[in-house]
């Protein structure tokens, strides 16, 4: 739509000349009038900034660090977008991904290599914003480590939101104390509400009720990294992995040369090593998320941990459902940040970021009560999520091993890899020391350390239920109903039915208890859901769930048998089996505690 404005404008001479003064045919100096408006209102169109494009380059931002959400730039949106764009375009590769990793025969010692200068070390860590933790966790064990970090090794401005049970974790695996956790504790809040398009609400404590400085906690443990010995390259870019029978070895794009026992792939969602492995192909599902943090909020000491303030609405071509998250910030007692995200399955049609960004600031005031006339935007948020089915993802090489969000170990409904990477620190940090004590390091013992989680595959079922798609058959109104239905059951059998639900961890037990519950209190939904999920989702999940059932048997019953013969096993088969029995544990959600 263009200004009036616009359009008296447009009516103007047209380079030098009027259009009024032509000779030729009236049919024909209408056509060219019509083309001549349109032409010139094009460029008129182009040349007018998006509304984020003003507010975004009003912002004084810093540069940028690594990890998901480390840029808050225009044009770093803009370079997000274009990656997404090739993500969504029509075809499931656009070009053949680089081969970063390749395999050699033999001995490092008898490679080319062999005359160049090498630093050794028993693991190397290729990116450091998530990588820092499981780095320290290793060093901490007395093994040589060292980090590769394109950027400067630095956490983003912009907190991440956990609860203080999971950085607990963090102080189990021996890289936290308690008094560490206070310090990077830069805001606390309570209560947090879960609620969907007027239908009621239903408030819990303690859930991402935290908002932990990534630049603290980062600083913290990167200290104690190099105070146990850690090595840091910093600015530094993998060029190509070579893997040789006794080593892996990293050429990096300044020069040096890092050889180890083992390379740890923590670059996250966009790993060019993941991009080999998976071949270019397209993401299952992504989660899209846009937000800011703002200063104004007189309201300011709840948070919304899900909300949803409408039903489904068109972007462009596409059908999408908003969903909301908002948690007080640590920067001052006015300060505010507020998500808006949508679960979209990548196609050509999908919405980008700056088109989110354009409802977000449409949506956002209603949404908390306030007038955009009265904030202060302190930055632009947004990040692109993408999930497989396939995952956590198995060890396609000897010696390399994804971590964090280049494993796909976190929920598919989720944003951000903080809250799985507390949950799987212990277990990893355990797992990969065994690994390279006993040189278990081919990809098959590599892959037990990802292993197949039912728990984790059964989640699908939930983002492609919130996932708005065209001509479903069903009401605008529904994914709101569903979750509805679905969260005031969980409310009514219980803290260890809802609370485990809201981490992101799925128990057969609970899972089991709200389904049949759902289908006691609301039997008339059911058609709805398959018209909204389709039939082979559904008999596919159903394979999970009997698994996460199987997974929750053996852990609770076999796991304590089989664990008391451990000791008697010879080394390599201990190392699998525990590798199993933690696969049941954590693909069940039984390591969760209330």
């Amino acid at each position: 739509m263009f200004s009036g404005t616009m359009m008296m404008v447009s009516m103007r001479p047209f380079i030098g000349v009027s259009w009024y003064s032509s000779k030729r045919p009236l049919g024909y100096r209408k056509r060219q009038r019509a083309l001549r408006d349109i032409v010139y209102m094009t460029a008129q169109t182009q040349a007018v900034p998006s509304r984020t494009q003003r507010i975004m380059e009003s912002i004084s931002v810093s540069g940028e660090v690594g990890g998901a959400g480390g840029a808050y730039s225009y044009n770093a949106l803009k370079r997000l977008d274009k990656i997404w764009s090739s993500i969504c375009s029509a075809q499931a590769v656009e070009q053949e991904p680089q081969q970063v990793v390749s395999s050699f025969p033999g001995m490092l010692s008898r490679s080319a290599l062999a005359e160049k200068a090498v630093d050794k070390f028993d693991v190397v860590v290729c990116g450091g914003t998530l990588g820092i933790f499981i780095a320290t966790a290793l060093s901490a064990k007395g093994l040589k480590v060292s980090i590769v970090e394109r950027n400067i090794l630095k956490g983003r401005e912009q907190e991440w939101n956990i609860s203080r049970k999971e950085l607990m974790e963090l102080v189990e695996a021996g890289i936290l104390d308690e008094d560490d956790i206070e310090e990077a504790t830069a805001v606390s809040f309570n209560p947090n509400r879960c609620g969907f398009e007027n239908r009621g609400e239903i408030w819990v404590e303690d859930i991402l009720n935290l908002g932990v400085s990534p630049v603290k906690l980062i600083e913290i443990v990167k200290k104690r990294f190099i105070s146990l010995g850690g090595v840091i390259f910093e600015g530094s870019g993998v060029s190509s992995i070579s893997i040789y029978d006794d080593a892996a070895v990293l050429q990096l794009a300044e020069g040096n040369i890092l050889s180890s026992c083992l390379t740890i792939d923590a670059m996250g969602n966009f790993s060019p090593v993941v991009k080999q492995i998976r071949g270019g192909r397209k993401p299952d599902g992504v989660c899209l998320v846009v937000g800011s943090c703002a200063r104004g909020f007189k309201e300011n000491s709840t948070s919304d941990v899900i909300y949803s303030s409408s039903s489904v609405k068109r972007v462009g071509n596409a059908e999408v459902q908003y969903f909301w998250e908002a948690f007080p910030a640590g920067s001052g007692p006015l300060d505010r940040t507020t998500y808006m995200f949508t679960y979209v399955n990548p196609q050509p049609s999908s919405p980008r970021l700056e088109e989110l960004l354009e409802d977000y600031w449409d949506l956002m005031p209603k949404y908390q009560g306030v007038s955009m006339d009265n904030l202060e935007i302190l930055r632009v948020i947004y990040g692109i999520f993408p999930t497989y089915r396939d995952s956590p993802l198995p060890a396609a090489f000897n010696r390399i091993l994804q971590f964090g969000d280049a494993s796909g170990i976190q929920s598919p409904v989720s944003f951000g890899g903080f809250g799985s990477l507390t949950r799987h620190l212990g277990r990893l940090s355990n797992g990969i020391y065994e690994a390279i004590d006993g040189d278990f390091l081919d990809s098959y013992s590599l892959s037990l350390l990802n292993p197949y989680m039912p728990n984790l595959s059964a989640s699908w079922l939930f983002q492609r239920a919130m996932s708005a798609k065209k001509q479903s058959g069903v009401s605008p109104e529904f994914i709101n109903e569903l979750l509805d239905i679905n969260f005031k059951s969980m409310q009514r059998l219980g803290d260890p039915v809802l609370r485990p639900f809201l981490q992101d961890v799925i128990q057969f037990g609970p899972l089991a208890k709200t389904l049949g519950l759902v289908m006691l209190t609301k039997p008339q939904i059911l058609p709805s859901i398959f018209k909204q999920v389709d039939v082979p989702v559904l008999i596919d999940w159903s394979r999970h769930f009997f698994m996460l059932g199987y997974y929750t048997f053996l852990s609770s019953f076999m796991d304590p048998v089989i664990r008391s013969w451990l000791d008697a096993f010879p080394s390599k088969m201990m190392y699998e089996w525990k590798r199993h029995l933690e696969a049941w544990k954590y693909g069940s959600g039984l390591d969760y505690r209330l």
